[in-house]
This record gives C-alpha cells, structure tokens and sequence, in this order.
C-alpha cells in the first residue's frame, strides 16, 4: 500500500467512534501487516497526515500508544526519524545544542526512554541516545511528546503547566521549536 494510500486511508478513520483500546487494536494490526511485509507501513503515513491523526486522537488515545510498549517505540523512532527532514538549517547556522530527551514509563535505564537531538553545522541529527553528553535535558510524557511534535500543542504551555522539565540550559530548549518548520495537521 503505497504512501498516499495510507494516508487516505488514515484520514477516513473517524478516531472519535473508537475507544483508546480498539485505536491501539488498528495501530497494533497496521503495525503487524508492515513487519509482515505487506507493504503497509505506518512510516508510510505522511508527516501531515501523522500530525492529523495526533490531532484527531484523544488525550486517552495518545496515552495509550506512550503505554503500549511497542507502539510507543515506533511513533517516537518515527518523530525522531523525520526531524532531520523538517530542520531549518539557516534558522539554526550558528547553533551547536545536543538536546537529551527522557520519556517516562520507559524500559530504559531509571524507567525511560532515551532520544537525542544533535544540531551542529548546520544539520540535526536525532535518534536513540547517540552518545553524546547533553547541553539539555528535556522529560515529557510520550503523549505530551506527540502533540508538541506534530504541532497540536505549544511547548510554552507545556513548560507553564510542568509537563516539560528541563535540566540544563534552558535557552536551547526554548529555542529548538525555532529550528524545525513543524508539520501542520493534513
């Protein structure tokens, strides 16, 4: 199933009829059918059609994909997997920040899971802890995660109500939205 037709078939889905169970139950079964090799892939979604469905999810459903351990893993790896592709290099030219990211509930070390964001020379680097010691710290919840990746929640009200803590330098952290072109819902 090529891209576009994911992605139509993502947009037809009417997320508020399904309980955060039977999402979880689609996402595992889509999940299965690309590991099986069938050619349907949630990285073929687009990333607007990624941050549409982010949008459309219930706060019960998001917090469901950052509970299922293997769901979890493949919507953050995907986040992190598309930043380099959204990173505004001339916003960032003189930027040097390696930006740690801890998501709770984790099977990581201390319960979390770790991701890291690399921006020097003018590129980004993000994956998996890429062994590099951070300029920040920033702890979110996956769900809080997804909403702020894909444009459906400002990081600034996040800070303001706890659900972004930051160790560290802060200035990074306040500037790295700055530095991505963040996807819009489709």
């Amino acid at each position: 199933m090529s891209g576009t037709v994911v992605d139509a078939f993502a947009r037809q889905i009417d997320l508020s009829r399904l309980s955060a169970e039977q999402f979880i139950q689609l996402l595992e079964t889509l999940h299965m059918l690309g590991s099986a090799g069938t050619g349907v892939h949630l990285s073929g979604l687009s990333t607007e059609t990624l941050a549409d469905v982010v949008r459309r999810a219930s706060k019960e459903q998001l917090r469901a994909i950052g509970e299922h351990p293997e769901l979890r893993m493949v919507f953050l790896e995907e986040i992190f997997r598309r930043m380099s592709d959204h990173f505004l290099a001339e916003k960032a030219r003189y930027s040097s920040v390696v930006v740690c990211w801890r998501f709770p509930g984790g099977s990581g070390i201390g319960g979390y899971d770790r991701f890291q964001t690399v921006i020097e020379d003018g590129r980004c680097y993000s994956g998996k802890d890429l062994g590099r010691e951070p300029d920040t710290t920033i702890t979110i919840a996956p769900d809080d995660f997804f909403r702020v990746a894909t444009g459906n929640a400002a990081v600034a009200a996040m800070f303001v109500t706890g659900k972004v803590k930051v160790k560290g330098e802060y200035a990074p952290a306040v500037r790295l939205s700055g530095y991505f072109d963040i996807p819009k819902p489709a």
